[in-house]
Protein backbone atom coordinates (compact mmCIF):
# COMPACT_ATOMS: atom_id res chain seq x y z
CA UNK A 1 0.00 0.00 0.00
CA UNK A 2 1.45 3.62 -1.31
CA UNK A 3 2.28 5.87 1.97
CA UNK A 4 0.22 9.33 0.98
CA UNK A 5 2.97 11.58 2.55
CA UNK A 6 5.51 10.04 -0.17
CA UNK A 7 5.90 13.11 -2.15
CA UNK A 8 5.52 15.44 0.89
CA UNK A 9 8.56 13.68 2.39
CA UNK A 10 10.20 13.37 -1.04
CA UNK A 11 10.00 16.91 -1.26
CA UNK A 12 11.42 17.74 2.26
CA UNK A 13 14.02 15.76 1.54
CA UNK A 14 15.12 17.74 -1.76
CA UNK A 15 14.64 21.22 0.12
CA UNK A 16 17.28 20.16 2.52
CA UNK A 17 19.45 18.70 0.09
CA UNK A 18 19.50 22.24 -2.23
CA UNK A 19 19.61 24.02 1.47
CA UNK A 20 22.76 21.75 2.24
CA UNK A 21 24.11 22.45 -1.17
CA UNK A 22 23.53 26.22 -0.93
CA UNK A 23 25.03 26.18 2.50
CA UNK A 24 28.69 24.10 1.20
CA UNK A 25 28.76 26.67 -1.81
CA UNK A 26 28.18 29.51 0.55
CA UNK A 27 31.28 28.29 2.90
CA UNK A 28 33.38 27.42 0.14
CA UNK A 29 32.80 31.50 -1.22
CA UNK A 30 33.56 32.88 1.90
CA UNK A 31 36.72 30.48 2.02
CA UNK A 32 38.02 31.55 -1.12
CA UNK A 33 37.15 35.17 -0.92
CA UNK A 34 38.99 35.84 2.56
CA UNK A 35 41.94 33.62 1.48
CA UNK A 36 42.23 36.49 -0.98
CA UNK A 37 41.43 39.30 1.35
CA UNK A 38 44.00 37.77 3.35
CA UNK A 39 46.76 37.01 1.06
CA UNK A 40 46.32 40.71 0.01
CA UNK A 41 46.51 41.65 3.50
CA UNK A 42 49.38 39.48 4.76
CA UNK A 43 51.82 40.28 1.68
CA UNK A 44 52.24 44.37 2.79
CA UNK A 45 52.83 42.69 6.36
CA UNK A 46 55.71 40.46 5.01
CA UNK A 47 56.90 42.95 2.69
CA UNK A 48 56.71 45.43 5.76
CA UNK A 49 59.60 42.95 7.76
CA UNK A 50 61.84 42.30 4.15
CA UNK A 51 62.16 45.46 2.34
CA UNK A 52 59.48 48.51 2.42
CA UNK A 53 61.61 50.09 4.83
CA UNK A 54 64.78 49.80 2.31
CA UNK A 55 62.50 51.18 -0.87
CA UNK A 56 59.90 53.67 0.59
CA UNK A 57 61.27 55.30 3.57
CA UNK A 58 64.85 56.22 2.34
CA UNK A 59 66.45 54.81 4.79
CA UNK A 60 68.66 52.06 4.09
CA UNK A 61 66.83 49.38 5.69
CA UNK A 62 67.71 50.28 8.72
CA UNK A 63 65.92 50.79 11.78
CA UNK A 64 64.47 53.80 11.12
CA UNK A 65 63.38 52.53 7.98
CA UNK A 66 61.89 49.59 9.89
CA UNK A 67 59.75 51.34 12.49
CA UNK A 68 58.38 53.60 9.56
CA UNK A 69 57.25 50.37 7.38
CA UNK A 70 55.43 49.18 11.00
CA UNK A 71 53.59 52.34 11.33
CA UNK A 72 52.68 52.22 7.45
CA UNK A 73 51.19 48.53 8.34
CA UNK A 74 49.46 50.17 12.03
CA UNK A 75 47.95 52.57 9.35
CA UNK A 76 45.95 50.06 7.25
CA UNK A 77 44.91 48.74 10.71
CA UNK A 78 43.76 52.17 11.33
CA UNK A 79 41.58 51.86 8.69
CA UNK A 80 40.21 48.91 9.17
CA UNK A 81 37.02 50.22 11.64
CA UNK A 82 36.53 52.34 9.19
CA UNK A 83 35.61 49.70 6.96
CA UNK A 84 33.87 48.15 9.61
CA UNK A 85 31.22 50.97 9.98
CA UNK A 86 30.75 51.74 6.05
CA UNK A 87 30.26 48.04 4.80
CA UNK A 88 28.49 47.09 8.18
CA UNK A 89 26.10 49.55 7.64
CA UNK A 90 25.85 48.72 4.24
CA UNK A 91 26.07 44.60 4.65
CA UNK A 92 22.91 45.29 7.39
CA UNK A 93 20.88 47.54 4.86
CA UNK A 94 21.36 45.96 1.38
CA UNK A 95 23.14 42.86 2.21
CA UNK A 96 26.12 40.63 2.36
CA UNK A 97 26.68 39.54 -1.22
CA UNK A 98 26.85 43.07 -2.55
CA UNK A 99 28.48 44.09 -0.15
CA UNK A 100 31.25 41.42 -0.33
CA UNK A 101 31.70 41.90 -3.88
CA UNK A 102 32.72 45.43 -3.50
CA UNK A 103 35.49 44.69 -0.76
CA UNK A 104 36.86 42.20 -2.57
CA UNK A 105 37.25 44.79 -5.84
CA UNK A 106 38.65 47.32 -3.49
CA UNK A 107 41.17 44.81 -1.99
CA UNK A 108 42.62 43.40 -5.13
CA UNK A 109 42.75 47.41 -7.08
CA UNK A 110 44.87 48.53 -4.05
CA UNK A 111 47.28 45.87 -3.80
CA UNK A 112 48.11 45.94 -7.49
CA UNK A 113 48.51 49.43 -7.37
CA UNK A 114 51.50 48.90 -4.62
CA UNK A 115 53.32 46.52 -7.13
CA UNK A 116 53.39 49.29 -9.65
CA UNK A 117 54.21 51.84 -7.72
CA UNK A 118 58.09 53.97 -7.85
CA UNK A 119 60.53 53.90 -4.98
CA UNK A 120 61.82 56.44 -2.93
CA UNK A 121 64.97 57.33 -4.99
CA UNK A 122 62.27 57.51 -8.06
CA UNK A 123 59.80 60.06 -6.70
CA UNK A 124 61.05 61.36 -3.34
CA UNK A 125 58.12 61.54 -0.83
CA UNK A 126 55.41 60.90 -2.80
CA UNK A 127 56.24 56.96 -2.92
CA UNK A 128 55.61 56.59 1.02
CA UNK A 129 52.79 58.58 0.91
CA UNK A 130 51.05 56.90 -2.01
CA UNK A 131 51.71 53.67 -0.29
CA UNK A 132 50.31 54.46 2.98
CA UNK A 133 47.21 55.80 0.97
CA UNK A 134 46.77 52.13 -0.66
CA UNK A 135 47.57 50.14 2.57
CA UNK A 136 44.42 52.50 4.34
CA UNK A 137 42.84 51.51 1.32
CA UNK A 138 43.22 48.29 2.35
CA UNK A 139 42.43 48.12 5.59
CA UNK A 140 38.67 50.02 4.52
CA UNK A 141 38.79 46.92 2.48
CA UNK A 142 39.28 43.75 4.63
CA UNK A 143 37.53 46.19 7.14
CA UNK A 144 34.53 45.26 5.85
CA UNK A 145 35.17 41.69 4.72
CA UNK A 146 35.64 39.52 7.44
CA UNK A 147 32.30 40.19 8.52
CA UNK A 148 30.49 39.72 5.81
CA UNK A 149 32.25 36.44 5.22
CA UNK A 150 31.66 35.04 8.54
CA UNK A 151 27.52 36.01 7.74
CA UNK A 152 27.47 34.72 4.38
CA UNK A 153 28.25 30.95 5.72
CA UNK A 154 27.17 30.63 8.90
CA UNK A 155 23.44 32.59 8.24
CA UNK A 156 23.08 29.99 5.18
CA UNK A 157 24.05 26.99 7.68
CA UNK A 158 21.72 25.14 9.52
CA UNK A 159 21.23 26.85 12.88
CA UNK A 160 23.42 23.81 14.48
CA UNK A 161 26.54 24.15 12.30
CA UNK A 162 26.30 27.98 12.36
CA UNK A 163 29.50 28.02 14.18
CA UNK A 164 31.66 25.33 12.41
CA UNK A 165 29.93 27.44 9.06
CA UNK A 166 31.39 30.44 10.83
CA UNK A 167 35.08 28.60 10.32
CA UNK A 168 35.37 28.43 7.23
CA UNK A 169 35.86 32.16 6.94
CA UNK A 170 38.65 32.16 9.24
CA UNK A 171 40.27 29.33 7.45
CA UNK A 172 41.07 32.06 5.18
CA UNK A 173 43.51 33.66 7.37
CA UNK A 174 45.74 30.56 7.32
CA UNK A 175 45.73 29.86 3.41
CA UNK A 176 45.91 33.14 2.62
CA UNK A 177 49.73 33.13 4.85
CA UNK A 178 50.48 29.90 3.22
CA UNK A 179 50.04 31.69 -0.26
CA UNK A 180 51.70 35.08 1.21
CA UNK A 181 54.50 33.33 2.68
CA UNK A 182 54.96 30.43 -0.21
CA UNK A 183 55.38 33.53 -2.80
CA UNK A 184 57.68 35.60 -0.76
CA UNK A 185 59.66 32.16 0.12
CA UNK A 186 60.46 31.85 -3.43
CA UNK A 187 61.03 34.92 -4.49
CA UNK A 188 63.79 35.80 -1.38
CA UNK A 189 66.15 32.99 -3.32
CA UNK A 190 66.49 35.74 -5.83
CA UNK A 191 69.95 37.24 -6.00
CA UNK A 192 69.16 40.18 -3.47
CA UNK A 193 69.50 43.10 -6.14
CA UNK A 194 66.86 41.66 -8.13
CA UNK A 195 64.53 41.22 -4.71
CA UNK A 196 65.09 44.40 -3.92
CA UNK A 197 64.51 46.02 -7.37
CA UNK A 198 61.12 43.83 -8.61
CA UNK A 199 61.13 40.33 -6.72
CA UNK A 200 58.77 41.42 -4.05
CA UNK A 201 56.88 43.55 -6.30
CA UNK A 202 55.03 39.77 -7.96
CA UNK A 203 53.10 38.64 -4.74
CA UNK A 204 51.30 42.21 -5.28
CA UNK A 205 50.70 42.09 -8.71
CA UNK A 206 49.67 38.39 -8.75
CA UNK A 207 46.91 39.58 -6.67
CA UNK A 208 44.85 41.06 -9.98
CA UNK A 209 44.83 36.75 -11.02
CA UNK A 210 43.44 35.94 -7.16
CA UNK A 211 40.72 38.79 -7.42
CA UNK A 212 39.19 37.17 -10.51
CA UNK A 213 38.92 33.77 -9.17
CA UNK A 214 37.62 35.29 -6.00
CA UNK A 215 35.00 37.04 -7.68
CA UNK A 216 33.80 33.92 -10.17
CA UNK A 217 33.32 32.32 -6.88
CA UNK A 218 30.95 34.66 -4.79
CA UNK A 219 29.30 35.96 -7.36
CA UNK A 220 27.62 32.62 -7.46
CA UNK A 221 26.25 33.05 -3.78
CA UNK A 222 22.93 33.82 -2.91
CA UNK A 223 22.01 35.93 -0.95
CA UNK A 224 22.14 35.45 3.46
CA UNK A 225 18.58 33.65 4.10
CA UNK A 226 18.34 35.28 7.20
CA UNK A 227 19.62 38.39 6.30
CA UNK A 228 16.96 38.45 3.11
CA UNK A 229 13.84 37.30 5.67
CA UNK A 230 14.55 40.29 7.61
CA UNK A 231 14.09 43.03 4.38
CA UNK A 232 10.61 40.74 3.64
CA UNK A 233 9.74 41.48 7.22
CA UNK A 234 10.94 45.03 6.70
CA UNK A 235 13.11 44.56 10.00
CA UNK A 236 15.94 46.19 9.01
CA UNK A 237 17.56 48.43 11.17
CA UNK A 238 17.69 52.43 10.04
CA UNK A 239 21.34 53.19 11.34
CA UNK A 240 23.10 49.73 12.34
CA UNK A 241 25.74 51.63 14.32
CA UNK A 242 24.04 53.70 16.33
CA UNK A 243 21.55 50.27 17.49
CA UNK A 244 25.30 48.59 18.03
CA UNK A 245 26.17 51.53 20.65
CA UNK A 246 22.77 52.06 22.25
CA UNK A 247 22.10 48.81 22.81
CA UNK A 248 24.45 46.48 22.93
CA UNK A 249 27.57 48.66 24.18
CA UNK A 250 28.57 45.38 26.40
CA UNK A 251 28.95 42.97 23.81
CA UNK A 252 30.82 45.24 21.69
CA UNK A 253 33.67 46.02 23.98
CA UNK A 254 33.00 42.45 25.03
CA UNK A 255 33.91 41.30 21.32
CA UNK A 256 36.92 43.36 20.85
CA UNK A 257 38.50 42.34 23.78
CA UNK A 258 38.08 38.93 23.14
CA UNK A 259 39.74 39.34 19.99
CA UNK A 260 42.73 40.53 21.38
CA UNK A 261 44.97 37.60 20.87
CA UNK A 262 43.52 35.73 18.15
CA UNK A 263 44.32 38.86 16.29
CA UNK A 264 47.57 39.95 17.45
CA UNK A 265 48.82 36.24 17.62
CA UNK A 266 49.30 36.62 13.53
CA UNK A 267 51.21 39.94 13.32
CA UNK A 268 53.47 38.73 16.39
CA UNK A 269 54.86 35.68 14.49
CA UNK A 270 54.21 36.48 10.92
CA UNK A 271 55.83 39.98 11.38
CA UNK A 272 57.34 40.85 14.58
CA UNK A 273 59.52 37.38 15.15
CA UNK A 274 60.07 37.47 11.38
CA UNK A 275 61.44 41.24 11.74
CA UNK A 276 64.09 40.31 15.45
CA UNK A 277 64.69 36.66 14.13
CA UNK A 278 66.25 38.06 10.67
CA UNK A 279 67.47 41.48 12.52
CA UNK A 280 68.73 41.06 15.67
CA UNK A 281 68.75 37.01 16.23
CA UNK A 282 70.70 36.89 12.27
CA UNK A 283 68.58 34.05 10.66
CA UNK A 284 68.76 34.09 6.80
CA UNK A 285 65.55 35.44 5.80
CA UNK A 286 64.61 32.81 3.26
CA UNK A 287 64.96 30.10 6.60
CA UNK A 288 63.02 32.07 8.38
CA UNK A 289 60.21 32.46 5.69
CA UNK A 290 60.47 28.80 4.77
CA UNK A 291 59.67 27.90 8.97
CA UNK A 292 56.48 30.55 8.62
CA UNK A 293 55.24 28.73 5.51
CA UNK A 294 55.33 25.45 7.94
CA UNK A 295 54.04 26.46 10.38
CA UNK A 296 50.91 28.50 8.49
CA UNK A 297 50.15 24.49 7.00
CA UNK A 298 50.20 23.71 10.19
CA UNK A 299 47.72 26.48 11.05
CA UNK A 300 45.65 25.25 8.14
CA UNK A 301 45.12 21.75 8.94
CA UNK A 302 44.80 22.00 12.77
CA UNK A 303 42.62 25.33 12.95
CA UNK A 304 39.33 23.27 12.41
CA UNK A 305 39.68 21.24 15.21
CA UNK A 306 39.04 24.24 17.40
CA UNK A 307 35.06 23.66 16.44
CA UNK A 308 35.56 19.97 16.64
CA UNK A 309 36.33 20.73 20.28
CA UNK A 310 33.87 23.33 20.79
CA UNK A 311 31.19 20.69 19.57
CA UNK A 312 32.01 18.00 21.44
CA UNK A 313 32.94 19.80 24.97
CA UNK A 314 31.35 23.26 24.54
CA UNK A 315 32.58 26.53 23.33
CA UNK A 316 33.40 27.54 26.89
CA UNK A 317 35.76 24.22 28.15
CA UNK A 318 37.33 24.20 25.11
CA UNK A 319 38.67 28.27 25.02
CA UNK A 320 39.77 27.88 28.41
CA UNK A 321 41.61 24.75 27.65
CA UNK A 322 43.14 26.31 24.30
CA UNK A 323 44.35 29.90 25.54
CA UNK A 324 45.58 28.48 28.75
CA UNK A 325 47.57 26.41 27.29
CA UNK A 326 48.31 28.98 25.02
CA UNK A 327 49.40 31.36 28.08
CA UNK A 328 52.06 29.08 29.23
CA UNK A 329 53.53 28.67 25.76
CA UNK A 330 53.96 32.05 25.10
CA UNK A 331 57.71 32.33 27.18
CA UNK A 332 58.64 28.45 25.27
CA UNK A 333 58.24 30.28 22.01
CA UNK A 334 60.40 33.01 22.69
CA UNK A 335 62.81 31.07 24.00
CA UNK A 336 62.71 28.87 21.01
CA UNK A 337 63.07 31.56 18.62
CA UNK A 338 66.33 32.77 20.44
CA UNK A 339 67.95 29.77 19.72
CA UNK A 340 67.58 30.99 15.84
CA UNK A 341 67.58 27.10 14.88
CA UNK A 342 65.16 26.72 12.15
CA UNK A 343 63.42 22.93 13.88
CA UNK A 344 63.93 24.64 17.57
CA UNK A 345 62.21 27.98 16.18
CA UNK A 346 59.49 26.06 14.15
CA UNK A 347 58.88 23.79 16.95
CA UNK A 348 58.17 26.84 19.17
CA UNK A 349 55.95 28.94 16.99
CA UNK A 350 53.56 25.61 16.21
CA UNK A 351 53.42 25.10 19.60
CA UNK A 352 51.60 28.60 20.55
CA UNK A 353 50.39 29.31 16.82
CA UNK A 354 48.29 26.54 16.70
CA UNK A 355 46.36 26.50 20.18
CA UNK A 356 46.02 30.20 18.97
CA UNK A 357 44.35 29.24 15.93
CA UNK A 358 41.91 26.59 16.82
CA UNK A 359 40.63 29.32 19.60
CA UNK A 360 40.61 31.71 16.29
CA UNK A 361 38.52 29.07 14.72
CA UNK A 362 35.46 29.53 17.18
CA UNK A 363 36.09 33.15 17.39
CA UNK A 364 33.77 33.91 14.37
CA UNK A 365 30.86 31.86 15.61
CA UNK A 366 31.44 32.67 18.68
CA UNK A 367 31.19 37.21 17.86
CA UNK A 368 28.17 36.00 15.10
CA UNK A 369 26.07 34.45 18.26
CA UNK A 370 26.30 37.84 20.38
CA UNK A 371 24.58 39.92 18.07
CA UNK A 372 21.13 40.20 16.45
CA UNK A 373 20.48 39.80 13.02
CA UNK A 374 19.64 43.39 12.42
CA UNK A 375 22.36 44.96 13.36
CA UNK A 376 25.34 41.83 12.96
CA UNK A 377 27.66 42.42 10.39
CA UNK A 378 27.71 45.73 12.25
CA UNK A 379 28.62 44.11 15.58
CA UNK A 380 30.51 41.87 14.50
CA UNK A 381 33.13 43.65 12.27
CA UNK A 382 33.09 46.66 14.79
CA UNK A 383 34.46 44.35 17.35
CA UNK A 384 36.83 42.28 15.15
CA UNK A 385 38.32 45.68 13.27
CA UNK A 386 38.63 48.12 16.46
CA UNK A 387 40.77 45.33 17.96
CA UNK A 388 42.59 45.19 14.80
CA UNK A 389 43.38 48.87 14.97
CA UNK A 390 44.09 48.90 18.48
CA UNK A 391 45.86 45.92 19.19
CA UNK A 392 46.75 43.71 16.76
CA UNK A 393 48.19 45.88 14.01
CA UNK A 394 49.94 47.62 16.54
CA UNK A 395 51.82 44.30 17.79
CA UNK A 396 54.84 44.69 15.57
CA UNK A 397 55.59 48.50 16.46
CA UNK A 398 54.45 47.77 20.35
CA UNK A 399 56.88 44.56 20.28
CA UNK A 400 59.71 46.91 18.58
CA UNK A 401 59.18 49.41 20.45
CA UNK A 402 59.49 47.45 23.72
CA UNK A 403 62.26 45.69 22.70
CA UNK A 404 64.69 48.35 22.23
CA UNK A 405 63.10 49.96 24.69
CA UNK A 406 64.48 46.79 27.02
CA UNK A 407 67.59 47.24 25.58
CA UNK A 408 67.22 43.76 23.27
CA UNK A 409 65.81 42.09 26.23
CA UNK A 410 62.58 39.72 24.60
CA UNK A 411 60.99 39.56 28.11
CA UNK A 412 58.45 42.78 27.92
CA UNK A 413 57.49 41.12 24.56
CA UNK A 414 57.01 38.22 26.26
CA UNK A 415 54.95 39.42 29.08
CA UNK A 416 52.60 42.09 27.02
CA UNK A 417 51.24 39.16 24.97
CA UNK A 418 50.93 36.83 27.54
CA UNK A 419 48.57 39.95 29.09
CA UNK A 420 46.85 39.87 25.69
CA UNK A 421 45.98 36.09 25.59
CA UNK A 422 44.76 36.46 29.64
CA UNK A 423 42.19 39.29 28.16
CA UNK A 424 41.25 37.36 25.45
CA UNK A 425 40.37 34.28 27.89
CA UNK A 426 38.51 36.57 29.82
CA UNK A 427 36.40 38.29 28.01
CA UNK A 428 35.55 35.68 25.65
CA UNK A 429 34.33 33.37 28.46
CA UNK A 430 32.02 36.68 29.46
CA UNK A 431 30.56 37.38 25.32
CA UNK A 432 29.44 33.48 25.82
CA UNK A 433 27.69 33.85 29.28
CA UNK A 434 26.06 37.00 27.69
CA UNK A 435 24.87 35.10 24.15
CA UNK A 436 23.51 32.51 26.43
CA UNK A 437 21.52 35.29 28.90
CA UNK A 438 20.45 37.43 25.62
Amino acid sequence: MSNPNAPVMATDRARATDRDRTARRAGLASFIGTTVEWYDFYIYSTASALILGKVFFGAGGGTTGALEAFGSLWLGFLARPIGGIVFGHLGDRIGRKKTLVTTLLMMGIATTLIGLLPGYDQVGVAAPTALVLLRMVQGIAVGGEWGGAVLIASEHAPKAKALSFGAFAQQGSPAGSILATGMFALLTQLPDDDFDAWGWRVPFLFSAVMVVIGLVVRLKVEESPEFARLREEKRVARVPLRELVTRHPGSLALGVLASSIGIAATYFITTFVLSWSTGSLGMERSTMLNVLLVYSVFQFFTQPFGVVLAGRFGPGRTVTALLGLNFLLVPVMYACVSTAQPVVVGIGICLVGITGAMNYAILAGLLAAAFPVSVRYTGISLSYQLCSALIGGTAPLVGEWLLRWAGGSIVPVVIYQMALVAVSLTCSLALLRRSRTA
